[in-house]
Order: structure tokens, then C-alpha cells, then sequence
């Protein structure tokens, strides 16, 4: 079974850090030195970084990320390539708003994309419901029953034909490019509206374009180092047969509940407004809906916090074994 090592890990950390400074880098030589300019691409870049801790993300990289592993391949880059799919569609936006400037060219943009950006999230998201349930129920079972611990089923996305669908690190592009589709987060709106703004005051193609390239160069840094704190912590829950099956059965408990909460605030945003009136529930998932990178930060405090606890109780068990 694969788990990242610490040169592989500093390597793409020192990568992304580099990608990030040449992004810069170009928004210097691009917007020059003015300070309203610069101000702007700080808010994309910050935007980026804060994009790439909604709770989406984390859940499709976590659930990827655990079935790679399982099958003994290489996910550090899981991350990388869902935040490039996912930011393609912002620059693909962003550069048509600037090249075919419409009336009313965002509002249409979020129109067309947004039901079937959110219908594939949420169809992802219900398998991976399905998948860590599954996972769950056997990782369970063979707690139970010590003996079927070599059985355990592998962690990650549906297995079988639908298993299959994401084998390699470099096929979450296009699930990002399809989760990108629905334009209905703040962070990309913000974006958008941002570039289309300079665009009409007569920032060139290559100015407007640096908003964006920022905004991919930030979520790409967050989601890549959000697989690489997967990969560290999954492997760790590796190394035991029954300490691998009960820590494992923790995170799927926890995908599970985050899976099963994202789909549902997706579901709650899209239903027509005089359905939320008046129930508490509904109300409580749409404004759950404006705070993802808070929620998506929450589920990797909730990890590290996993971890961290297995981590001290092994330690502690094998200090009591050890010799005095």
C-alpha cells in the first residue's frame, strides 16, 4: 500500500510554493504597481485558498484519496489535478466574460452551470454515502469477528464498475472541470464579477486573466497539501491489522456524515424558495450552504483530531508493552 513519502511530501509542497511565486511573479509584471490592481489579485489568491477548503473538496479528496491507497497507488496529486479540472472552468469563464463581453454574461453563466455542477456533487456525494456505509458496516463486522480482518473491504469510492471510474490521480481532473460547472460558491462569483469589472475598465486580456490564474494557483496549494495530510494520516492507519481496521472505521464514519451533509445542503439550495419557508431544517441547510470553507475546515480539524488521538493512544500502549 502506498503512502506518501517525506521527501515526495516536501518535494510538491516546495512545488506548489514555487507555482504560487511565479503566479505572482506574473500579476507583478502583468498589473504593475497598482495598489487598487494588486489589492484585487490578493483577494483572487486569497479566494483560491479559501475555495479549495469547502466542504466538497474535502469530502471527493478524502474518499479518492482512501481508495488509492487501498489499491496500493500513488494519490498525492488527487488534490492537485480536482483543483485544476475545477479552476479550468473558472479561467474558461473568465477568459469568455473578457473575449465575448454580454449582457448579463455572469448571471447566464451561473444559470446554465449551476443545477448541473451541484447534480453531479450531489451524485457524488451520495456514492460516497453509499461507500463509506459499505465500508463502515464491514469494517464493523470485523471488529466483531477478529477473524475476518484480512477481508476488509478496501476504502475509498463505490467499488466495482463505478470504482473504477477514478483509478488514477490524473482522472479527478475531469470530476473537478464537472464539480467547477455550477458556479455557485461566493469565491467564484466574487472572481468572476471581479474580472469582468477590470475587463470593462480596460484591463487587457493578460491582466484579467492573472485574477483567475491566481485563484487556481491558491486552491491548488490548499487542496494538494489537504492529500498530502491524508496520505500522512491514512498511512499511518495502515501499518496494523485490527488498530488499521478500527481507525479506518472511524474515518469512513466521519466521510460518511460529511458526505451525507454536503448532499443535503446541495439538495436544500436548489429547491424553490417558498420550500424553506417556515421549516427550520431547510432554512438551517441553506445557511450552512454560505459557510462550506468553514464546514470543510471543520472536517480536517475533525481528521487531524482522529489521528492525533490514535496517534497518543498507540504511543501509550506501546509504552506500557515495552520493557522498563
Amino acid at each position: 500500500m502506498f503512502t506518501a513519502t517525506r521527501h515526495g511530501t516536501y518535494a510538491i509542497a516546495c512545488a506548489l510554493l514555487l507555482a504560487n511565486l511565479m503566479a505572482w511573479a506574473w500579476a507583478m509584471t502583468t498589473l504593475g504597481s497598482a495598489p487598487v490592481l494588486l489589492g484585487a489579485a490578493g483577494l483572487a489568491w486569497a479566494s483560491g485558498l479559501r475555495h479549495g477548503l469547502d466542504a466538497d473538496h474535502i469530502v471527493a479528496i478524502d474518499v479518492v484519496t482512501r481508495r488509492l491507497m487501498q489499491a496500493g497507488r500513488a494519490p498525492a496529486l488527487v488534490g492537485l489535478f480536482f483543483s485544476l479540472g475545477h479552476s479550468t472552468v473558472d479561467m474558461l469563464a473568465t477568459l469568455a466574460l473578457v473575449a465575448l463581453p454580454v449582457q448579463g454574461g455572469l448571471e447566464r453563466l451561473h444559470l446554465v452551470g449551476g443545477g448541473f455542477g451541484t447534480l453531479v456533487s450531489a451524485v457524488f456525494m451520495l456514492a460516497a454515502v453509499t461507500a463509506n456505509a459499505r465500508m463502515a458496516l464491514g469494517q464493523w463486522r470485523a471488529l466483531r469477528q477478529p477473524a475476518r480482518l484480512p477481508s476488509v473491504p478496501p476504502g475509498g469510492l463505490v467499488s466495482g464498475r463505478a470504482g473504477r471510474w477514478i483509478g488514477r490521480s490524473w482522472q479527478m481532473y475531469p470530476l473537478g472541470f464537472l464539480f467547477g460547472l455550477g458556479f455557485d460558491t461566493a469565491s467564484e462569483i466574487g472572481l468572476l464579477g471581479m474580472a469582468a469589472v477590470q475587463a470593462h475598465h480596460g484591463l487587457g486580456v493578460a491582466g484579467v486573466m492573472t485574477f483567475p490564474l491566481l485563484f487556481m494557483a491558491g486552491m491548488a496549494l490548499v487542496d494538494t497539501l489537504e492529500t498530502l495530510l491524508m496520505c500522512r494520516a491514512y498511512g499511518w492507519g495502515m501499518r496494523s491489522g485490527r488498530r488499521r481496521v478500527a481507525y479506518d472505521l472511524g474515518i469512513s464514519l466521519v466521510s460518511l456524515a460529511a458526505a451525507a451533509g454536503i448532499g443535503a445542503i446541495e439538495l436544500g439550495q436548489n429547491l424553490p424558495g417558498n420550500a424553506a419557508e417556515g421549516n427550520l431544517l431547510m432554512r438551517g441547510l441553506m445557511a450552512a450552504g454560505d459557510h462550506l470553507a468553514g464546514l470543510g475546515a471543520g472536517i480536517v480539524l475533525v481528521f487531524l483530531a482522529l489521528w492525533g488521538g490514535a496517534v497518543l493512544i498507540s504511543r501509550r500502549q506501546a509504552n506500557r508493552i515495552s520493557p522498563t
